[in-house]
């Protein structure tokens, strides 16, 4: 199922098959995705960034907060380290995507894969992924100091 770009939250990266792994509701939930992208909160041009758990009620997309298990903490920050992964080459391309190839990974878990890629279908998605990327980037310090946080913890608990 399609992301929806029309909404407020403009995505720009997607793992719209999310549903295939969400830990015990695999292939039987409502969360049909994941987008990093510019806040429904955000006037376009403005530099903030959320991630999102998209819901599908069977009939619309919904607005609806959820309290997140934590398996689907844990795919969020997976989520996020293949975005930052990505942005850091994303220079070598002229709109920082291959909009030929835009399929940034393929995250296996749980039998199956949550494919990462650009949201090309954005219509704003050339304006949209600069913004994404400059939020990164002045975002590093803060986004750096967790994923060492991050880093450290896993170690520690022997990942």
């Amino acid at each position: 199922m399609k992301i929806p770009t029309t909404l407020k939250h403009k995505p720009v990266i997607v793992g719209e098959d999310y549903g295939n792994i969400d830990g015990r509701n695999a292939y039987n939930t409502d969360v049909k995705g994941l987008s990093l992208g510019l806040a429904q909160w955000n006037d376009r041009g403005k530099l903030d960034i959320s991630a999102k758990v998209w819901r599908h009620t069977g009939e619309k997309w919904s607005r609806q907060s959820e309290e997140m298990p934590l398996h689907r903490v844990l795919d969020l920050a997976i989520f996020l380290c293949e975005a930052e992964k990505y942005f850091r080459e994303a220079y070598r391309y002229e709109n920082l995507y291959d909009p030929e190839n835009p399929i940034i990974s393929r995250v296996g878990l749980q039998g199956d894969a949550m494919t990462v890629k650009v949201c090309i279908e954005n219509e704003m998605i050339n304006e949209d992924i600069k913004t994404v990327k400059q939020v990164i980037s002045n975002d590093s310090e803060l986004l750096g100091e967790r994923f060492s946080v991050l880093s450290r913890l896993l170690k520690e608990l022997g990942y």
